[in-house]
């Protein structure tokens, strides 16, 4: 089979190496977007579009090398750097590949405003719906890096950012790096929709303010926003977790999240996961953005809807907490959960009535799941008369349960 070069062109009319510019311009067949390719109008070799669905275009890049004799694949930036790098890498092997690197927008954006590039955390919305990358980025860095796509892109940021409540951040827009109309504008987040910004941008997010509350386990109740006591206490969050045993990457749900305050700690867990909070009382989903715009856990998803209809168009989860939301159709919850959850999951449910922790070691026994039981009894310090007296809380039934794989 004949060789695939792929070539970072850098950023606008940027260099390439003398190397890579005599492969471009021995090549047989050019493979890139419609603007590389016109950048490079004057070489001789046959033009590919990229455009369409790109698994397709990887198909018919193969089709390419087995028949040709020299493929090149021009890239934007850097190919091994949110570029189609990765993509060709899951249609060739490693040695069938030879990559010539270049500058990428991150960088070019960094060297105009003399920001170290190695401090932003960088993601890509460029053809993609999923937000959850930014989501995630914006919950525990202050410079995020956005690789976008099309003109409305900032816009689609901006609105993302307000929907979260994470003004906390403002804009800097880079537009036509590295040609000579180049522009670069910094806004607010409000400030982003009535502008324009030209298709090609790269966008930085830079955090102004930092969280009233920082992201972290074992937050003090009176932190979080809650009414009348009704709140997982600290002590008791610490054993649901524990028993919990969050990866980073896992999707979890928090079922009758209450105030939040569970979910949130559980997203500073699942660093590059997805958190679900869902809670059917509207003030009560209230408290949860509010606490979640004060911790900045900016990836915890509020539900609100009634159980275990609002639970189906929820991707299936690899852990659930259910701390309230037990009366009434507890029973067809509890099922439900245990339905949708992926096998070798983790469920940890709290109650504090005997009737509740009845249905839930009659549902696991029953399932065939391991499962254990604890209670858990606090009692927190309080002055009397010059010294220290105990005030004990409610207990708790921590029932864990664990899906056979």
């Amino acid at each position: 089979m004949a060789e695939l070069y792929v070539i970072g062109t850098g950023m606008g009319d940027g260099v390439i190496s003398e190397t890579a510019h005599e492969l471009i311009s021995k090549a047989d067949v050019l493979v890139g977007g419609e603007r590389l390719l016109t950048r490079l109008s004057h070489l001789k070799g046959r033009r590919v579009t990229i455009k369409g669905p790109l698994e397709e275009m990887l198909q018919k890049i193969r089709q390419l090398v087995e028949v040709e004799e020299r493929v090149v694949v021009l890239a934007d930036g850097d190919p091994l750097f949110f570029g189609i790098g990765e993509r060709l890498l899951k249609v060739f092997e490693t040695h069938e590949l030879q990559f010539f690197p270049n500058v990428t927008a991150l960088q070019a954006a960094s060297a105009e405003i003399g920001l170290p590039w190695e401090r932003v955390k960088t993601v890509s919305l460029h053809g993609r719906r999923d937000i959850w990358p930014l989501l995630r980025a914006i919950s525990f860095h202050d410079l995020v890096g956005v690789y976008t796509g099309g003109e409305d892109a900032p816009k689609v940021i901006a609105r993302v950012l307000k929907s979260k409540g994470a003004n906390s951040f403002q804009l800097i827009v880079f537009e036509n790096l590295g040609y000579r109309d180049q522009r670069i504008r910094e806004f607010s987040i409000d400030e982003v929709e009535e502008q324009s910004f030209h298709p090609l941008n790269f966008v930085l997010l830079k955090r102004i303010r930092i969280p009233i509350v920082p992201l972290r386990l074992g937050i003090d109740d009176e932190k979080y926003i809650h009414k009348a006591g009704l709140i997982t206490k600290r002590e008791v969050r610490a054993v649901a977790l524990s028993r919990l045993d969050v990866f980073d990457t896992n999707t979890v749900w928090d079922l009758g999240a209450g105030c939040g305050s569970v979910a949130i700690e559980v997203a500073y867990l699942a660093r590059e996961g997805m958190v679900f909070a869902v809670e059917r009382q509207k003030s009560r989903t209230m408290m949860i953005r509010k606490n979640i715009e004060r911790t900045g856990a900016f990836h915890v998803e509020v539900i609100h809807g009634f159980m275990p209809e609002c639970l189906e168009s929820l991707p299936d989860p690899d852990r659930v907490f259910v701390g309230g939301g037990l009366s009434g159709n507890s029973a067809t919850v509890l099922e439900e959960a245990a339905r949708r959850l992926k096998p070798g999951g983790r469920m940890v449910v709290h109650t504090v009535l005997m009737s509740s922790l009845e249905k839930c070691l009659s549902l696991f026994q029953r399932l065939g799941w391991q499962h254990d039981m604890v209670q858990v009894q606090i009692s927190r310090s309080a002055a009397l008369l010059g010294s220290v007296r105990l005030d004990a809380l409610n207990p708790v039934f921590v029932i864990a349960g664990h899906k056979p794989i």
